[in-house]
């Protein structure tokens, strides 16, 4: 938005009137007299051109062209105006907090709005886990810390699970689920679109573009791209496959001032050296040799890399999960263990380990014993609120001419 303003601005600064500007009038009168009427007039030309073109002398063309430049060149702001300007507009100082303290820290508040942040690792890591929690802190009222606001989830691998995400929200906020109606007010600021190819990606984005102010959006999350895409992006003579998709994203993004999370998956790394971290003990690599770890890298190649502003890299390494801050403007390299339980993701160690090296971005995958999401859905109160989440779900999605499936 603030690119689409300045560009207006130099439009309109441009094509001002010499005419309306206070210079001397014999001057003015001069350029007038050789249709040089604008500012893009006048500036378009050197000075000794305007000395061959008005025939008068250097200082005069000099002093008239410094006023010129002068009036109409856009007042000019210092970096704390802007950032003031943009703490006192945009809500939470401008970050969607994840409820991890140590990762919050390291953000500066949480998942940043008006850029992508991105989520990659090997499947079944905790990326999908991590956007459900999210999109109920962004859907929580403000009273309880959310954004009191609907949430677009992008699921383009119909990984979206109703089931999971209210038994999240039930261990998480009990406080706010035993409410009567809660239940279903949150469930109805969820909007799941489920697109299984590029074309009905590309629309769906024109739908939410269209419908972000409108339907009060807080977060958009897409899980994943990679999904959409046959191999993984790395072609280097070829254009990107989701190149449109990627600047759309981003300049929704920067629009909306919202945040958005998109998951990303792996691919295999050509090189074979073993890798572990620095900071591990050198017995628990005895444990656990390095050869059961695989070495990867994030899908969808440089391009791509680019277009996100945060990486979170979630991996397994020895029995453990982590999650390491890979890319960001305002965090050192640094990494947290987690677990996956009935209510979520969370940290198991609030103080990260800074890393050094290329270790931050390498991917390390291993099998680790899944968290049964079910575990605590059995009871007949947790199943009430699922039943009441389900079919809120279907109703809004229909209200708002998009399609949902719940699990």
């Amino acid at each position: 938005m603030r690119k689409s303003v300045n560009r207006v601005w130099r439009r309109v600064m441009a094509n001002k009137l010499i005419s309306e500007m206070g210079l001397p009038k014999s001057i003015a009168n001069i350029f007038a007299a050789r249709n040089i009427h604008t500012a893009k007039d006048a500036l378009s030309l050197t000075e000794f051109e305007l000395m061959e073109l008005l025939d008068v002398g250097l200082a005069e063309v000099t002093t008239a062209v410094s006023s010129i430049s002068e009036i109409s060149c856009p007042p000019y702001q210092t970096a704390l105006s802007l950032l003031e300007q943009r703490m006192h507009n945009e809500h939470l100082a401008g970050h969607l907090p994840t409820r991890l303290k140590g990762l919050d820290a390291a953000l500066c508040g949480g998942i940043p709005f008006g850029v992508i942040t991105e989520l990659v690792g090997p499947a079944g890591i905790g990326k999908t886990q991590f956007c459900l929690k999210l999109s109920l802190l962004a859907s929580l009222p403000s009273s309880h810390g959310g954004l009191d606001g609907h949430v677009v989830y992008v699921d383009t691998e119909s990984k979206f699970s109703s089931r999971r995400m209210i038994e999240i929200g039930v261990n998480s906020f009990p406080e706010i689920f035993q409410i009567e109606g809660m239940a279903q007010q949150m469930a109805g600021r969820i909007l799941v679109l489920q697109p299984t190819t590029p074309t009905e990606f590309s629309e769906c984005l024109q739908k939410i573009k269209d419908s972000l102010l409108q339907h009060h959006v807080k977060l958009l999350v897409i899980d994943s791209m990679a999904a959409l895409v046959s191999g993984d992006g790395q072609g280097q003579c070829r254009q990107h496959p989701l190149g449109w998709h990627m600047t759309f994203i981003k300049s929704l993004a920067e629009f909306s001032r919202i945040p958005v999370v998109v998951t990303n998956q792996v691919r295999s790394h050509s090189g074979d050296d073993p890798f572990h971290y620095s900071f591990q003990d050198s017995r628990q690599n005895l444990d656990f040799p390095t050869t059961f770890d695989s070495h990867l890298v994030a899908a969808l190649g440089i391009p791509w890399a680019h277009a996100v502003s945060i990486r979170l890299v979630l991996e397994s390494k020895s029995g453990q999960r982590f999650i390491k801050v890979a890319k960001s403007s305002m965090s050192p390299p640094v990494a947290f263990t987690f677990a996956i339980s009935a209510s979520g993701i969370s940290l198991l160690h609030d103080d990260g380990i800074e890393m050094t090296g290329p270790e931050i971005n390498a991917i390390c995958g291993q099998v680790l014993k899944h968290f049964n999401v079910a575990s605590s859905i059995n009871d007949a109160h947790n199943i009430k609120y699922f039943r009441d989440f389900e079919v809120t779900v279907v109703y809004s999605i229909k209200n708002w001419s998009f399609r949902v499936v719940c699990g």
